[in-house]
């Protein structure tokens, strides 16, 4: 006998049927086999909420699928945000921007988006050591993981490892290719380590094969003007710099290094003891 309980919704009272037996199994098989785990886990309770509300058909279903969507997005950014080898995990939000008044906020904020990654565009951090070039640079690269993109990090000298790995096994093209399919590479600390002429090729192989293809992050200690010291060729570095610069927006930094900064301040407090 079917019974009735008041609704939230209009006048009209929602009516609870009994659900067949054979309708649980049913549906945890359906779940199983279209592989929506988080519908089987859900799909009653928000049927016991409809019912209540009075839902159509239409919300209910919708009330479901977005459950789980969500939950896979979820689950989406979390496997890229492992995979792209972080060495740890910084956000945009942990970042101290009074720190770096030469930052523009809305430049950083826009750069939070990731729309520079589908169009291919490439961002350029430089500034002295120590100022959080990284920590912008992995923080950006989480943004990008999260909006979807698949993502990789490295410091170039593991780059240019990586590279002369392949380079030797006759398999550079394959191994760019395989780069290539990563919509951001970050490239970290450009310019700590000289590079001798075969790397300085690799690594200008790196950039130009994602010229307009996939986008690039490069931090780096140096100036434009001092990459040529870099790359031990002023001609590869120019030709660099202009794939580099071509559509990518670069962020010149100035600021204290958070290292020597936080060693003042232990200092201070030891004296003050």
């Amino acid at each position: 006998m079917a019974t009735t309980t008041a609704t939230t919704r209009g006048s009209t009272p929602a009516v609870h049927r009994p659900r067949p037996d054979h309708l649980d199994s049913k549906l945890a098989y359906l779940t199983r086999v279209l592989k929506t785990p988080t519908i089987g886990r859900v799909w009653q309770d928000l049927a016991d909420t409809a019912r209540d509300a009075n839902w159509s058909h239409e919300e209910y279903l919708t009330a479901v699928l977005e459950r789980q969507v969500a939950d896979r997005e979820s689950a989406g950014n979390m496997m890229r945000v492992r995979t792209a080898h972080f060495p740890a995990i910084k956000t945009l939000d942990d970042f101290n921007l009074d720190h770096l008044p030469s930052l523009r906020k809305d430049v950083l904020a826009h750069l939070a988006t990731a729309t520079f990654v589908p169009k291919a565009d490439n961002v350029v951090l430089l500034g002295p050591p120590g100022i959080g070039k990284t920590h912008l640079a992995i923080g950006l690269g989480i943004k990008a993981a999260q909006a979807g993109n698949s993502v990789l990090f490295d410091t170039a000298t593991n780059w240019i490892t990586r590279l002369s790995r392949a380079h030797h096994a006759g398999a550079l093209e394959a191994e760019l290719k395989k780069i290539r399919r990563y919509r951001l590479i970050i490239i970290d600390e450009v310019g700590y380590i000289p590079f001798d002429t075969d790397a300085a090729n690799l690594f200008f192989q790196l950039v130009a094969s994602r010229y307009e293809q996939a986008s690039i992050l490069v931090t780096s200690n140096l100036p434009f003007g001092r990459w040529g010291e870099v790359f031990g060729d002023e001609v590869v570095a120019a030709a660099m710099i202009d794939r580099l610069v071509h559509h990518a927006e670069v962020l010149t930094l100035a600021g204290d290094s958070y290292r020597t900064k936080a060693r003042r301040e232990l200092l201070a407090k030891d004296r003050n003891k």
